[in-house]
């Protein structure tokens, strides 16, 4: 039986910034908008038809759930789905053509027992489907779905590496090829498809302090890669959207390792300026959480208040731009 439950709005809470280079002053305003149904960090998140997806993730004391959800933003209802195949945290996300592809994920922590799987949701039956699986077992993998393909990037292993792996599947033909690698070895990254291209931004090379603003765009067209402007604020295990034709990058992890804290930043990438812009920070800050845009408003969800697992939240917050 499917469940239901309804978020509780709270009053906006309108924050100012310090002045950075790209902006005069900083913008957005954060509001705290409601809560998700459970404590859960660590989720893939999508979006499709204005409604927010959050797949697998640590839940309810599990290291790896098979939860799966939607958030509807217009009634701030959630709605139970079929659950996932297979648990797992840190999985990569995306969707195309009215489907959720998830991959990858860790079924122990930290960052322990990766696993293999691809698996298709079907929005309109709410059925899962097993994929082909990844050549190789991979937790902290960004996903990106686009034309018709799977590219599943980066990631750690089971030897605990970060990996440059650019492995794709295409729906077709039901097979699986290996794609130019990703330019700088990392997890934990940020991936969104823009404009037909994929963005990686961000991650981790090695450790939690291990941190990178590197930003690279994949053309599939052409099998290649770019970097291009650096994101300012090195960090990893981030939220990002595509929203008002730019990247948003929020939060992460490890601000400062003797406090416990996480970043509270949140940036704009604009592809046409290949500019980056400081936007107004959340109040205390966030990582392991989701970030997705629908219409004028881009939702956190949930993530841990401080480095690793301290202070998780089930917290929904919204940011806009005037």
């Amino acid at each position: 039986m499917k469940r239901f439950a309804s978020a509780v709005s709270i009053a906006v809470l309108c924050l100012a910034a310090p002045l950075s280079a790209g902006a005069q002053s900083p913008q957005g305003t954060w509001t705290k908008v409601g809560e998700t149904t459970t404590v859960r960090t660590d989720t893939g998140i999508a979006t499709v038809n204005g409604k927010i997806y959050l797949m697998g993730g640590q839940a309810n004391g599990l290291t790896a759930s098979t939860m799966a959800q939607e958030f509807d933003p217009s009634t701030k209802k959630w709605r139970d789905l079929a659950p996932l195949p297979h648990g797992g945290s840190h999985v990569g996300v995306g969707a195309m053509n009215g489907k959720i592809y998830v991959s990858g994920g860790f079924l122990a922590n930290v960052h322990k027992d990766p696993i293999d799987q691809l698996a298709e949701y079907d929005i309109a039956t709410n059925t899962w489907r097993s994929l082909p699986p990844m050549p190789r077992p991979l937790g902290a993998t960004g996903l990106a779905a686009i034309g018709g393909k799977i590219h599943v990037i980066g990631g750690r292993g089971p030897d605990a590496k970060t990996v440059t792996l650019h492995q794709v599947f295409d729906l077709a033909t039901g097979k699986w090829s290996t794609a130019a690698p990703l330019p700088l070895a990392r997890d934990h990254l940020g991936v969104t498809v823009l404009d037909g291209k994929i963005y990686v931004i961000g991650g981790r090379t090695d450790l939690t302090v291990d941190n990178t603003g590197q930003t690279d765009v994949y053309d599939p067209a052409t099998d290649k890669w770019q970097t291009v402007a650096a994101m300012p604020t090195k960090r990893s295990s981030s939220g990002i959207a595509v929203y008002k034709n730019q990247i948003l990058f929020f939060g992460g992890e490890c601000k400062n390792a003797q406090t416990r804290a996480t970043f509270n930043e949140m940036e704009g990438y604009d592809p046409k300026a290949n500019r980056w812009t400081q936007y107004t920070s959340h109040p205390t800050g966030l990582h392991a959480g989701g970030l997705a845009a629908v219409g004028d408003t881009a939702y956190f969800f949930s993530g841990n208040g401080g480095c690793g697992g301290d202070n998780p939240s089930n917290a929904i917050w919204a940011f806009k731009l005037p």
